[in-house]
């Protein structure tokens, strides 16, 4: 049978040819705002117009161009991986998505034939690329997705919020991992993820949060979004503190979300024999850790934590959302023009902001 589908991507009209992007340019720090073609699209993709998106810690490596950065990203490209917006073109195979839908999208496109994708584990493809490190990101007027990676959000969903489903997944994936219901849980690095990861862990049923931070204003921060103690990262007796808080035995779960050596190492000295380590954090460099004392003699669980479960996580972001469970108006702290890139990321690296976004359009 002849198909009557169009072989060209049906459009809304008015698409530009060109857009601007916030690229890094070279290797060196700093991002600079071009002018830039708008993707094509193919058979089986998505053209989003982006309406606002939030800034990352992976954003702020590869904007100081630190070691990591370095290692792994190649530049000229456009970065960037949380965003929401509404879809202005689709290809011609597109079965489930409409002009005009309100999306965002996970950021992890798997080659889906993989061992790993065929078994469940697409977010650890062996031959992922992520958008805004591997491949072209969000902060630009427009982004090029697969349908398949495209996620319609509820319409309940206020846009701030929807732009940060990536960052707040990772927290989800996290904390459920970690099975952290009726347990005591410590959250190392209340940063933006870290700080999400305080309701959701409530809402998951955990015994005590405790919020370890360098930053004084992210751990008040942390005691409003539900924390039942918070403490400074440099205090000399942390580890005693918070073994001596959990009746001698250390805490069930470790959420490390800093990426920071010494955290990660208070943080695996505080957990009790037998518990377990949940490691999203990514280090700038190498990390130096004694594996006998902290891990091996402990019979301590790790758990590596790479982006979001496809797309279990997302339903479960979702449902945790639009069930009110949990709130990021306190998270979100700043709200901004996307040309005031510089001075977002200038607060970032100062501490002065949790989660920042920036409205494109």
């Amino acid at each position: 049978m002849t198909s009557t589908t169009p072989d060209r991507p049906l459009a809304a009209p008015a698409i530009p040819s060109t857009m601007r992007a916030l690229r890094k340019m070279r290797a060196a720090p700093g991002f600079t705002l071009e002018h830039v073609p708008v993707p094509s699209i193919g058979p089986s993709d998505v053209l989003i117009r982006v309406e606002v998106v939030g800034l990352c810690g992976t954003d702020q490596h590869i904007y100081g161009w630190d070691h990591w950065a370095e290692r792994r990203v190649k530049p000229p490209l456009t970065i960037g991986h949380e965003f929401m917006g509404r879809v202005a073109a689709i290809g011609a195979a597109i079965k489930g998505v409409e002009i005009g839908d309100r999306v965002s999208a996970e950021g992890h496109i798997a080659c889906g034939i993989c061992t790993l994708c065929r078994t469940g584990q697409a977010h650890i493809c062996e031959h992922v690329e992520i958008i805004g490190v591997d491949t072209d990101g969000a902060f630009a007027d427009y982004i090029r997705m697969p349908e398949s990676n495209v996620w319609k959000l509820d319409p309940s969903i206020p846009d701030s919020w929807a732009a940060v489903f990536d960052p707040l997944g990772n927290a989800v994936h996290t904390v459920m991992a970690a099975d952290v219901s009726v347990k005591s849980v410590a959250i190392t690095g209340v940063g933006s993820i870290g700080l999400m990861a305080i309701p959701v862990a409530r809402a998951a049923g955990a015994a005590k949060v405790f919020a370890i931070d360098v930053n004084p204003q992210k751990l008040e921060l942390a005691k409003r979004v539900g924390a039942d103690a918070t403490f400074s990262a440099t205090q000399p007796d942390l580890v005693e503190e918070i073994v001596r808080r959990t009746n001698g035995d250390g805490v069930d779960v470790l959420l490390e979300m800093s990426g920071s050596g010494q955290a990660i190492d208070s943080g695996l000295a505080m957990v009790r024999n037998g518990g377990v380590a949940a490691l999203l954090g990514i280090p700038s460099d190498d990390v130096e850790i004694n594996l006998a004392e902290r891990i091996i003699f402990k019979g301590l669980t790790v758990l590596g934590i790479n982006g979001r479960k496809m797309f279990e996580t997302w339903y479960q972001t979702q449902s945790l959302v639009t069930s009110g469970r949990v709130d990021l108006t306190p998270i979100i702290t700043h709200e901004m023009r996307f040309e005031d890139f510089e001075a977002a990321f200038a607060l970032m690296k100062s501490g002065e902001a949790a989660k920042i976004v920036l409205h494109v359009d």
